[in-house]
């Protein structure tokens, strides 16, 4: 057993390393085991005895509450820090306590800046659109500024009248319809912040070949704050990614000069090169295009609100939320938790009925990121197996013809029958 670890900006995984999971809250207690049984499968399928993942539990949640009276206990962070990589089944945010929220604690403490969200289509899923198969996106979400920032002052309370009063007789702001009955809520979005996280969505798709990266953004209402977040990743792709970037800002630039024929050609060039282009989009048009065009599209870019919505949304294009994975990571220290999308389900817990999918997929994501790349594409090929045949939990069962419902670990155990 040892620890992964990150020297000069690279992580350096050894042939046995020690993983902490966070079971999760109600439908945690279903997913996690039979998740880990078809990691291990895969592990042992492509590199025999010579690797091995030891699952070391921490605890959060109700699960800690009930041992240790505290819903996320220092231990727990600190192993993740040890440990650098880690994964979790979903957490009920306590009602009544401190803690807005389980998982941002968890994102802001380790400062876990990107949500990293791919979606992929499945054959034989159950999917809204045509052509699900066209559909396949890495969204890079920031994780700790914009709304998750949590600075908000509720109407009537003292903050809110002294936020009030400064943004209008300090600042002279005469567009506050109703003062007297507002609210606040204040959305900062910094230059390094968004570099940071357009720079780690850069590297993603040249590493991976993939052709684009779009900055998603409502740049053309919120100019200082999601126009510059545009702003500053053009700068960003035009500087640090001079020789394997092309932006559509040079593209407008070179149309305004030289005409539209000499533009197309240096982006057809481009192309041809393999330099990944960066392109922007507005929020709202980005959330059409994805369902008309979603080929035209791979590396999302973008801050915390946009994020949320894109994420659903593609999800929901390909399966839903039950077979979306997730992770959040630091690309510069190296800390990454790995995680299930969805929530808790407490009605279905110990039922049998979850679906393991999402958390199944965050692990084969975590095999990725520790670059175990043969046991991940065994889950990936497993599941694709499993799903042509219309093997599939409660959730999916319903929404498929011809379909043979299975309990959450006989689909678990369907897949390691398949990793082959």
């Amino acid at each position: 057993m040892d620890k992964i670890k990150n020297i000069n900006g690279k992580l350096q995984v050894p042939d046995n390393p020690v993983i902490p999971f966070i079971e999760g809250d109600g439908i945690g207690r279903d997913i996690t085991g039979p998740s880990q049984k078809v990691v291990d499968a895969a592990v042992v399928k492509a590199y025999g005895k010579s690797r091995k993942i030891t699952w070391k539990e921490v605890l959060a949640g109700d699960k800690a509450f009930r041992k240790t009276g505290n819903y996320l206990p220092d231990e727990t962070i600190n192993a993740f820090k040890e440990y650098l990589v880690g994964i979790k089944g979903p957490l009920q945010t306590p009602v009544g306590e401190g803690i807005r929220s389980l998982n941002v604690a968890l994102r802001q403490s380790l400062d876990l800046f990107v949500c990293l969200r791919p979606v992929r289509w499945f054959k034989g899923v159950p999917s809204p659109i045509r052509y699900p198969s066209l559909v396949d996106m890495h969204i890079f979400r920031e994780n700790t500024e914009d709304i998750y920032a949590g600075i908000e002052y509720m109407a009537g309370e003292l903050d809110a009248q002294k936020l009030c009063d400064f943004l209008v007789k300090e600042m002279g702001v005469d567009k506050i319809r109703f003062p007297e009955s507002s609210s606040f809520g204040i959305k900062p979005v910094s230059k390094e912040g968004s570099e940071r996280l357009i720079r780690a969505a850069i590297k993603y798709a040249i590493q991976r070949g993939l052709p684009s990266v779009t900055l998603v953004h409502k740049g053309n209402i919120m100019k200082f704050t999601e126009g510059a977040f545009k702003n500053w990743g053009y700068d960003l792709a035009e500087s640090d990614f001079a020789e394997k970037t092309f932006t559509w800002r040079q593209f407008e630039k070179i149309k305004t000069e030289k005409g539209r024929l000499d533009a197309e050609s240096a982006l057809e060039n481009a192309q041809k090169e393999g330099k990944v282009i960066i392109k922007d989009v507005i929020t709202d048009a980005f959330l059409q295009e994805s369902l008309l065009k979603p080929y035209d599209h791979s590396v999302i870019a973008t801050m915390n609100l946009n994020g949320d919505y894109i994420s659903d949304q593609l999800a929901a294009m390909v399966g839903g939320i039950g077979i979306s994975p997730g992770a959040n990571i630091n690309f510069m220290n190296g800390y990454a938790i790995f995680e299930a999308t969805h929530g808790t389900a407490p009605d279905i817990a110990g039922s049998g009925k979850a679906n393991p999918s999402s958390l199944i997929l965050s692990a084969v994501m975590m095999l990725e990121y520790m670059g175990w790349y043969e046991a991940a594409e065994h889950v990936y090929d497993a599941m694709e197996h499993v799903f042509a045949k219309r093997k599939v939990t409660s959730d999916l069962y319903a929404q498929m013809e011809g379909a043979r419902l299975l309990t959450t670990s006989a689909f678990a155990d369907e897949i390691i029958k398949n990793i082959h």
